[in-house]
């Protein structure tokens, strides 16, 4: 029996494959089970066309899947929430045959170490006059999968019991972008391992398990009281946000929270602009230069034109003259376009890697991704650059692992599981002491009479703000990035065109501690 297969790539390097049976399709598409002549319709589309577009997008693009039913609210809850819960490397769907109003479907996910759960569904088709859809409830995912029903993967018995820094039992579901990954770790190697399906108010059913049960107790670097501030004070706010919090002295990761509103990425490896945030590199790479100091006087105009690019401040404000830990406090953004002009076109990517934005761990248990920053290619590309735009790149990770190395004074590596070292692929090291000394310097002055004052009673905090556009340049997302004692931490609030938002989240977190 011949197969004809396609491939999907999707966002994080997972693929999808849907193979079409073709021996089987065609004979049932001719004989006694063909489709109804209604299926030649306005959309161009038959059953069987309609079903394979739908699979290919189920894990891959979860919109683009729901737009193919006819409950597209359901459907699109429902996937979104599958592809979170179950975080699966790879979906294979093989559509085997389409008959009447039904197709039948062999679903095989891989969730990770050497972990593969098999099925089969049956999908229910409906044709109207706008052609065939998928129609949908929850146990088009799996026939055992009701409404409001969620579906979890567990290590043996419910996984081994982790418990946080300070020994404190933590439930998987108060930091659900790490213990999970956690109890997969400890799921390989022929341990035991399950899908449960969870219902609302009524329990758990194991839908499939495998292996024999592993109860050894696992310690993480999180801290339970720092997770629960985080989820807090995410949870707090009104559109998608999020934060990830590390200690500079060990690098043990503390916490990481994003509330159920972000929709696309995540805190460990989502890239996004900076923003202002980068700053802080802009101003390293220009004090190593040594063309000027914390003291040096600068100018803060409204805008500047440099080359064939016109850098504004915010509001376009303008200063009159001032050192540069003031314009850094001020976040002109004219003042560090200006400096960055006058450095050699790979400065900021050198000065980006100094604070690990460019650096690569191999985490047991956590998967990340700091940044990205390379050598301008142009005049234009490196003033944007000098502000957090353009090609620049980071995850709150990376900036919560740049502020930690400025806090620390020294290059971080970042660990979570007990007796589990992080591999360091790529490494850094970090700037000169004297370099990282103005910087906390300026990056206090931030705090105490610059863009963040609403962190002002919230201890000795040093930071920087930041708003970085996105799309078409009408909205911009909001930063904050800094540190305070042994906690440094970033947060990004998604679409909040301030960075005031993310400066009263810092300060819901760090009350929370």
């Amino acid at each position: 029996m011949s197969r004809n297969a396609k491939r999907w790539v999707l966002a994080g390097g997972a693929v999808v494959v849907v193979a079409i049976v073709v021996a089987a399709f065609v004979v049932l598409r001719g004989g006694s089970g063909k489709t109804p002549a209604s299926a030649s319709s306005s959309s161009g589309q038959d059953a069987g066309d309609v079903v394979t577009r739908y699979l290919a997008a189920w894990l891959a693009d979860p919109d683009a899947a729901a737009a193919l039913t006819d409950d597209v609210a359901t459907a699109r809850t429902t996937l979104l929430a599958v592809r979170q819960s179950l975080a699966a490397e790879k979906l294979t769907a093989t559509l085997g045959q389409v008959q009447g109003e039904s197709a039948l479907v062999h679903v095989r996910w891989n969730l990770g170490n050497s972990r593969v759960w098999n099925y089969d569904v049956t999908l229910p088709l409906k044709h109207d006059d706008s052609g065939w859809r998928v129609h949908f409830t929850p146990a088009a995912v799996h026939p055992d999968l009701g409404q409001g029903d969620r579906l979890e993967v567990r290590n043996g018995a419910g996984g081994p019991p982790v418990s946080d820094r300070d020994g404190n039992a933590m439930d998987p579901k108060a930091a659900p972008l790490v213990l999970p990954s956690v109890q997969r770790l400890r799921g390989g190697g022929g341990k035991a391992w399950s899908v449960v399906r969870v219902r609302p108010n009524a329990g758990e059913q194991t839908l499939y398990q495998e292996g024999k049960a592993d109860t050894t107790p696992v310690q993480v670097s999180l801290s339970g009281k720092a997770q629960a501030a985080a989820q807090a004070a995410v949870d707090a706010t009104a559109g998608p946000a999020m934060l990830v919090a590390i200690q500079p002295s060990t690098g043990d990761v503390l916490a990481v929270a994003q509330n159920a509103r972000v929709t696309d990425g995540n805190a460990l490896t989502g890239q996004y602009a900076p923003g202002s945030t980068f700053k802080i590199v802009t101003a390293a790479a220009a004090l190593e230069a040594g063309g000027v100091d914390a003291n040096s006087v600068v100018d803060c105009p409204g805008t500047v034109k440099l080359g064939q690019r016109t850098i504004p401040n915010d509001d376009e404000f303008s200063l009159p003259s001032l050192p540069l830990h003031s314009a850094f406090a001020h976040s002109c953004n004219t003042t560090f376009a200006q400096l960055a002009s006058q450095l050699p076109k790979d400065a900021l990517a050198k000065a980006a890697g100094q604070f690990g934005l460019n650096a690569d761990f191999d985490i047991p248990g956590l998967t990340t991704e700091a940044g990205k920053v390379v050598a301008s290619g142009s005049d234009a590309e490196q003033v944007e650059s000098a502000i957090g735009q353009g090609t620049v790149q980071a995850s709150p990770f990376g900036l919560a692992l740049m502020t930690a190395t400025v806090a620390a004074g020294k290059a971080v590596t970042p660990q979570l599981v007990r007796g589990q070292q992080t591999t360091v692929t790529t490494g850094y090291d970090a700037p000169p002491g004297a370099v990282l000394s103005a910087l906390r310097s300026m990056m206090r002055e931030v705090v105490t009479g610059g863009t963040a004052t609403g962190l002002a009673g919230s201890g000795k905090v040093y930071g920087k703000t930041g708003t970085a556009q996105f799309g078409d340049g009408t909205q911009a997302n909001g930063w904050f990035a800094g540190y305070r004692d042994d906690v440094a931490f970033s947060v990004l609030l998604l679409g909040a065109n301030s960075s005031k938002p993310a400066v009263a989240t810092s300060a819901a977190f760090l009350g929370g501690l």
